[in-house]
Parts: structure tokens; C-alpha cells; sequence
């Protein structure tokens, strides 16, 4: 029998219930192919008079030529720079006046364009006409090619004095070989320089195809205002055959290390090896065992270990980057030149320790509470959203991917993490490079 006390405390327990539910509550997507072979996927929703759209392709960096690296990303930062009937003023100008945001997305897998604009059907029709034209009807002027090469070889000769970027370079290539995976994004500064405005008009007819196109769509619109918006966008792309497939990744690497003389007064260190695609079984396990690794802050075994307790490293973390293929499992670490070879010989001996033995029940748990009491947070805001109905349509992710997210992480054990590492992580067989390497090491 309730007393009043014990009524009130119930009613308040479901309303709190209630509550977080609304507070877990995943978009409902809704999803189809428009006419035009694009797949979309929409989140209709009409809290704010707000339109977000992003349309994304199989375009990025891994896309390029080897003796034409560079090309897909000067593909990509052109776009916006002069359309049929449009200058690069004219499109600046044109967004600014409406107040919407234009902006892109550019990766080793994937070249995107995004708009952010009001939904009053006035405002957002003239800032879909600039996105239309500016993806579907690029130019592609030669002086401005020519200035944009020159920009970009600039900074890419900048970056070679950084030890970050030279770190970065020589990790991807010691991990991924000649595999396009392994391509600076940027290109190559010989390849740049004979980079050509049909070279861009090539790679755009070969790549920018609507079949291949993810439309993303988040907002104050009806699902026939997402359907006309889409095929807008990309009824007029290119059709041609499919480019030809990425070479698959080697998943097993030889050890390796480089030692390149720096003058700076730290050790950027980077290690690791291929890791995993986004679509492999292992996906929860690894995420939620990087977690508690180095992917975690100031809670993870790497930060408490090398740093907290032994004060060796200014930072240290890990991250898996899943790709279409296994992208790079790295940890990266900056210390003191004098420090460099103890820390990184206590960087993997953690490693080592962690792949043979996984995670304590404590860590574990400690992590599925971050990473579960976080997650209203990844979904908060249209951009987020946004951000993952592109993720869902470029990697053939289920559409209850944010529906299923908690619950996988939550079904993660130790046993699977330890497994899963064995399986992927070999600490035997990883590349290290050392910039800023200890004074008499060899280059």
C-alpha cells in the first residue's frame, strides 16, 4: 500500500525516468535514394527555424594518383572558388549576405560540402541555388589554380620544418607503405607544382558522381522539401564509370624505427600499426579498450602510468582511426629529449601489458560510465547530428547505429578487449618514429 510519501516519490521517479529517456532520445532518421542514385538520410526536425545539409563523396586524399597526390584535395578546396555564372567573390559575398554558413569537409576518404542557413523558404532556396552550382557546376579558373597552388606548396614546405608534421608524414608512410593511405593529404610539393586545371576537371568527372553521393539533411523541412533538396543538389553531378577501388591495406607491418634529428627541445614520438575499419566486429571492444588505454584523458592507463606517476611526458594518448579499410592505431607522446627512449620504453611496456592481460573490471567499468554518460552530448546539436547521418551513409553503418550505441558499449567485457587487441594490435610489429630524437641517436 503507497503512503503520500511514498506516491510522491514514485511519480517523481518516473518523471526523472522520463526525463533521461528524453534526454537519450535518438533522432529518427529517415533515409531513401533520390532520383538522381544519391542515398539521403534526414532528421526532420522543426525546434528552430534552422537548415543544416552536407553532401559528402568518396573524394579524399587515398583517392589520388601516386605520381598526382594533391589533386583531390586542390579538387576539394576549389570548389567554392568558382562556379557557372558565380566568382569566388560572388559566392563569399552571396552566403554572407544571407547569413548562412558554407564550409567542407576534406579526408582521406571523403571530400563533403556543408550549409547552414535559415529555413525560411526565401533565404534557404538562394543559398541551396550557391551549393547547387558551386557542387554540380565548378570552373575551376586557372589563375586562380595557380594561386592556390602557390599557397599550398608554401605551407607544405612550412610544415616540413615542424616536428609535428614531420612525425605525422613519416608515421603514415612507415605504417601504410605505398598504399594510398599513406598519401600526405595535401600532396606532395612536386606533384603539386604540375598539378594542371584538367587534372581537377578529370578527378571531379571521375569522382563527384551522383551514385556516390551521401546527401545528409537536418532540420525545419518537410521530407518533400529534403526529397527536392537533395536531388537538387545532385542531379547534375557527373555520371561515369566507378573509379577504380582502393588497394587493400596490409594489416601486419614489419617493425620499424626512425630517428630524425630535430632542433626542438622535445621528443614528438608517434607509434603504432594499422588498426581497424569502421565496419569490423571488434569495433566496440577496441573503442571502449582505447578508452581506458590512452584514449580516455587524464583516466586512462597511459596518462597515469607515463605521466602522472612518472612525470616522463608532456602528453600521451592513443586512438584507433577506422576507415573503409583498418586506418592507424596510434599513441603519440612529447617529452623531454633526455626522456624520450624511457618514456617510450614504458609506452610499450604498457601497451604490452594491457594487449597480454586487458583492462581491470575497475577501468572497465569506470569507462562504459564516461563514455555512456557522455553520449547525450555527441547528439546535442544539428551539427552533431549532421555530422553522423554523413558517418551512417559512408560506411554503410546500420541506421539504429545511435539507437545501438550505448547498449554495445555496455555489453563490451574485459575478456573481448583483451582479445580483440591480441587480435589487432601486434607490439612486436609496430612503426616508430622519434623527431627530436635524443642527442648522438642516429638519423
Amino acid at each position: 500500500m503507497f503512503t503520500k510519501l511514498s506516491l510522491i516519490k514514485s511519480v517523481a521517479g518516473a518523471v526523472l525516468c522520463c526525463a533521461a529517456a528524453a534526454a537519450l532520445a535518438t533522432p529518427n532518421i529517415q533515409h531513401w535514394n533520390s532520383a538522381s542514385g544519391a542515398r539521403v538520410l534526414f532528421v526532420e526536425d522543426h525546434d528552430i527555424p534552422m537548415l543544416d545539409v552536407a553532401v559528402s563523396l568518396p573524394a579524399g586524399s587515398s583517392f589520388d594518383a601516386a605520381d598526382k597526390t594533391g589533386v583531390a584535395g586542390l579538387t576539394h578546396g576549389m570548389l567554392g572558388l568558382g562556379a557557372e555564372g558565380l566568382s569566388e567573390d560572388d559566392i563569399s559575398r552571396g552566403m554572407a549576405d544571407l547569413g548562412a554558413q558554407f564550409g567542407g569537409n576534406f579526408d582521406q576518404e571523403r571530400s563533403g560540402l556543408t550549409l547552414r542557413t535559415l529555413s525560411n523558404a526565401e533565404v534557404r532556396d538562394k543559398a541551396l541555388d550557391i551549393m547547387a552550382r558551386v557542387l554540380q557546376q565548378p570552373l575551376f579558373p586557372e589563375a586562380v589554380l595557380a594561386r592556390e597552388k602557390t599557397r599550398l606548396i608554401a605551407a607544405l614546405k612550412e610544415s616540413e620544418t615542424k616536428p609535428e608534421s614531420i612525425a605525422d608524414r613519416a608515421f603514415q608512410k612507415a605504417v601504410f607503405g605505398t598504399h594510398p593511405y599513406g598519401y600526405r593529404p595535401s600532396g606532395e610539393i612536386a606533384s603539386v607544382e604540375s598539378i594542371t586545371a584538367q587534372d581537377l576537371k578529370d578527378f571531379y568527372r571521375s569522382h563527384y558522381q551522383a551514385s556516390r553521393a551521401i546527401v545528409a539533411i537536418m532540420g525545419d523541412v518537410s521530407h518533400a522539401d529534403a526529397e527536392a533538396i537533395a536531388q537538387r543538389l545532385t542531379a547534375k553531378l557527373p555520371v561515369s564509370a566507378a573509379p577504380a577501388a582502393i588497394p587493400l591495406v596490409a594489416t601486419r607491418i614489419q617493425a620499424s624505427e626512425q630517428r630524425i634529428s630535430h632542433p626542438a627541445t622535445q621528443s614528438h614520438i608517434l607509434l603504432g600499426a594499422p588498426g581497424m575499419a569502421r565496419s569490423d566486429p571488434d569495433y566496440y571492444a577496441l573503442y571502449v579498450g582505447n578508452h581506458i588505454l590512452g584514449g580516455g584523458g587524464f583516466t586512462s592507463r597511459l596518462v597515469n602510468e607515463v605521466r602522472e606517476k612518472r612525470g616522463l611526458v608532456y602528453s600521451v594518448y592513443s586512438y584507433f582511426m577506422p576507415l573503409k579499410q583498418p586506418g592507424a592505431f596510434q599513441i603519440g607522446l612529447q617529452t623531454k629529449k633526455e626522456q624520450a627512449d624511457e618514456a617510450l620504453q614504458l609506452v610499450r611496456r604498457t601497451l604490452a601489458d594491457f594487449i597480454a592481460k586487458g583492462p581491470t573490471d575497475k577501468e572497465l567499468k569506470a569507462a562504459k560510465q564516461n563514455i555512456i554518460g557522455g553520449f547525450p552530448l555527441r547528439i546535442d546539436s544539428n551539427r552533431k547530428i549532421l555530422d553522423y547521418l554523413t558517418l551512417i551513409g559512408l560506411y554503410d553503418l546500420p541506421l539504429t547505429y545511435l539507437d545501438d550505441f550505448t547498449r554495445n558499449v555496455e555489453q563490451v567485457n574485459v575478456e573481448q578487449i583483451r582479445a580483440a587487441f591480441a587480435r589487432h594490435i601486434d607490439p612486436q610489429a609496430m612503426a616508430t618514429v622519434i623527431v627530436g630524437a635524443p642527442e648522438g641517436a642516429a638519423k
